[in-house]
């Protein structure tokens, strides 16, 4: 896979007495692969959270809190995308392309990730940050 096959799906954020309702995601989209499990990362600001690839496993990231800073890297070329509050979009990425991010906001940054299989130590790879060169400076 190559950082192109990543998809970027803008989401709906409904507003309503009370406070808002964020869309995520629905089994009908055509990007959905299948439900394994679902979890939240908390990522402080400026701190960053690298080195990751999955082997079997297609990621759904969604940033209801804060924005976030994602990387993704191929082997060959980078790619940033930022989203959160200020730009509510999924970002689709199948399994094989390495990723980290950091908290963009001051304040909470929440990543939630709607995963199409449940954990599984064997199936993802790690690195230390400093083994893809790559600045994280803001």
């Amino acid at each position: 896979m190559s950082i192109e096959d990543i998809c970027i799906t803008s989401l709906k954020k409904i507003s309503v007495e009370g406070g808002d309702v964020l869309h995520a995601m629905k089994y009908s989209e055509s990007n959905f692969n299948g439900f394994g499990e679902a979890y939240f990362s908390f990522v402080n600001y400026k701190y960053v959270k690298a080195w990751k690839k999955h082997a079997l496993m297609t990621l759904n990231l969604v940033v209801p809190i804060g924005n976030v800073k994602f990387v993704f890297f191929d082997g060959y070329n980078f790619r940033e995308e930022i989203i959160g509050e200020n730009n509510f979009n999924r970002i689709t990425v199948p399994p094989g392309i390495w990723f980290g991010f950091s908290g963009y906001s001051k304040y909470q940054n929440i990543v939630l990730n709607i995963a199409d299989l449940p954990h599984d130590p064997n199936e993802v790879m790690r690195k230390k940050i400093s083994e893809i060169d790559f600045n994280w400076e803001m």
